[in-house]
């Protein structure tokens, strides 16, 4: 069994493929010379032609390295047994088998290194060294090239390791602020809708009343128009600071304004009665500022979004809100109106997003909330958890 699992070796440049070939050739070549004075004692013989002819091969047969790593290393230490010139092949065969770091590939080369190294200083003509010195010799030898290539492969692993986790971080991220960005897009569109639409249905209402009412005072056109004025200048107020949220780049930003509370919904509720509708709050909560600004917002969103829809299908109704609860419990709001008799269409184009966004506002801090038609009323109810 393997220690490690190996990565794949990287490519190699033309000029890393090309220095361990000069090294190859020029240590095979040193130890060829050495050996011309030493081990053959200055003579030419047919062994030390062989010894280069040798070297040659298993220069040669370093192309072939990477593809059959296992097969190179054992046949160029082999050629150990008869040549020297063939020593710097055996380095560079061996370190690169080394570095993938696989104990069954290893120890049968370690083996052949061993046992051609010994051989070779048993039985060539000129090594006088004694058999303890040519085992010394081998083992350090032996060790010398192994450990450098194992350690190569233990940095190779690492560093495609950190890079894979670098790498996975960074797609990772990538999704986070993918997903940040569409929650934030998202929540801009809640706000949007329940802002503008707010603002725009009175628009819409008093600019048809302006439109059909013929027989008005210029007192009433004139307050009609204010209402009008005013609740333009409103909208277009929102929108700018809605569209300076969307050219932030903060997407963990706190949510911009106009963000109310549950402390303006006096305020809402006397703008819907000055536009005309008839809104009758009961409230049941001592202090409207209590509740967290998150629950706050999302039941003042609530009432606002009702209102509109009672101003849009049926303008000529009573609204009733009510609100109740108390901290450690629940936020309870009730909206209800009569259903509009007949079948007249409103001039104020819905989208038929504005329930669902209610809905998925309320799950979104923990809430519940259900709308349905009741005893001749169109209902919206909400529960929303109130912490102590």
């Amino acid at each position: 069994m393997d220690a490690f699992r190996a990565v794949p070796p990287p490519p190699l440049s033309h000029w890393q493929s090309t220095w361990r070939y000069l090294f190859a050739i020029v240590a095979g070549a040193g130890f060829w010379v050495t050996s011309y004075y030493g081990t053959y004692a200055g003579e030419i013989r047919a062994l030390w032609i062989i010894d280069l002819l040798l070297g040659a091969v298993g220069v040669i047969l370093l192309r072939w390295r990477r593809s059959h790593p296992l097969v190179v290393a054992l046949v160029v230490n082999a050629l150990g047994t008869l040549s020297t010139a063939a020593s710097g092949a055996v380095v560079v065969a061996t370190m690169s088998l080394a570095t993938r770091r696989r104990w069954r590939e290893i120890v049968p080369v370690a083996v052949v290194g061993f046992v051609a190294s010994v051989v070779f200083f048993e039985t060539h003509p000129g090594a006088e060294d004694s058999v303890l010195f040519s085992l010394l010799f081998t083992i350090v030898f032996v060790s010398a090239v192994i450990a450098p290539g194992m350690y190569v492969g233990a940095r190779r692993d690492l560093l495609a390791t950190l890079r894979e986790r670098a790498d996975r971080a960074e797609r990772e991220q990538s999704l986070r602020v993918g997903q940040a960005q569409a929650t934030e897009r998202a929540r801009i569109a809640r706000e949007m809708h329940d802002a503008l639409a707010h603002r725009l249905s009175l628009v819409a209402l008093h600019a048809g009343a302006l439109e059909y009412c013929r027989g008005l005072s210029d007192a009433e056109v004139a307050q009609a128009a204010a209402i009008t004025r005013k609740s333009a200048h409103l909208a277009l107020q929102d929108l700018h600071a809605i569209l300076g949220v969307l050219r932030t780049l903060e997407t963990d930003a706190p949510p911009e304004r106009p963000q109310p509370t549950l402390a303006d919904l006096p305020a809402l509720v006397q703008d819907a009665i000055g536009s005309g509708t008839k809104v009758r709050l009961h409230n049941q909560v001592d202090n409207l500022a209590e509740p967290p600004d998150a629950i706050g917002r999302g039941a003042y969103r609530m009432i606002q979004e009702s209102l509109t829809n009672a101003r849009k299908h049926a303008p000529d109704t009573a609204v009733d809100v009510t609100l109740s609860g108390h901290p450690g419990g629940q936020l309870v709001l009730e909206i209800r109106n009569p259903l509009r008799l007949g079948s007249a269409v409103s001039p104020t184009p819905g989208s038929g997003l504005g329930l669902l966004g209610l809905t998925e506002r309320a799950e979104l801090i923990g809430g519940r909330l259900e709308h349905l038609s009741l005893n001749g009323h169109f209902v919206v109810r909400a529960w929303l958890p109130w912490p102590a």
